[in-house]
């Protein structure tokens, strides 16, 4: 109980995510990817196109499987995970390091590409769906650029790398975006993704919110739909 001349205890901040949620999250993520080969041609074998969306929106929605996985392993505040409110400068901010990422990664993929010859686009299945059609160009917008950032970054920034950083920022951002790098597959996306997260766990680790990292990941995503819409032609993610 206070006094007029007592001030009320700050709030404690809100327990950070820890080893058990990290792993039981990203297993909860990989659990996911084996039923997507399932559903694929070693299962399934879906029309190429419906196969298309479902590998488009998987990555969205193994991130949310396992985001739900690691909050279940200790419910708490939302705002443990990084979830809480923010400002509109912040989301700016974030689209704008979004679109410096998207360079700094398309530098990096053609440096890659130039010195080693290796030109194979593992991503290139989201390039032939976003391709399909309107009805299917549509929903690639909707699976790379809302559902997939929103997935993955709850995922990858608000449980991993907010456990990571009790050890300091070099090992949160650092080994946060190594982890999301490797969940894209030895390829050259890796580097790449490898980038993104740098820079978006930076933007959340400085904003204190997932949101504007979201942001960073949108804008990103947005670059292979888009090229799709105006062009009709696809390059490497």
């Amino acid at each position: 109980m206070t006094t007029p001349h007592t001030a009320p205890a700050p709030e404690a901040e809100p327990l950070r995510p820890g080893w058990p949620e990290v792993v039981l999250g990203l297993l909860g993520m990989a659990i996911s990817v084996v039923v997507l080969v399932f559903l694929g041609p070693v299962g399934l074998d879906p029309d190429p196109l419906v196969y298309g969306l479902i590998v488009s929106a998987w990555s969205g929605v193994g991130g949310l499987v396992g985001f739900g996985v690691a909050y279940a392993v200790r419910p708490r505040s939302l705002a443990a995970f990084g979830v809480r409110r923010t400002t509109w400068r912040w989301m700016l901010a974030g689209a704008g390091w979004g679109l410096v990422a998207l360079l700094v990664k398309g530098l990096v993929v053609l440096g890659i590409t130039t010195l080693t010859g290796y030109d194979s686009d593992p991503q290139g299945v989201y390039h032939e769906t976003a391709g399909g059609g309107a009805v299917a160009l549509a929903l690639t917008f909707l699976f790379l650029a809302v559902l997939t950032p929103i997935g993955e970054e709850l995922l990858f920034r608000g449980v991993v790398a907010n456990a990571l950083l009790r050890f300091g920022p070099w090992v949160g951002v650092l080994g946060s975006s190594a982890i999301f790098a490797v969940f894209h597959g030895v390829n050259v996306i890796l580097p790449a993704a490898f980038v993104v997260g740098v820079v978006a766990a930076e933007v959340m680790r400085r904003s204190g919110s997932v949101w504007p990292a979201v942001a960073v990941h949108s804008v990103n995503n947005l670059a292979l739909p888009t090229l799709v819409l105006f062009t009709g032609a696809a390059l490497p993610a």
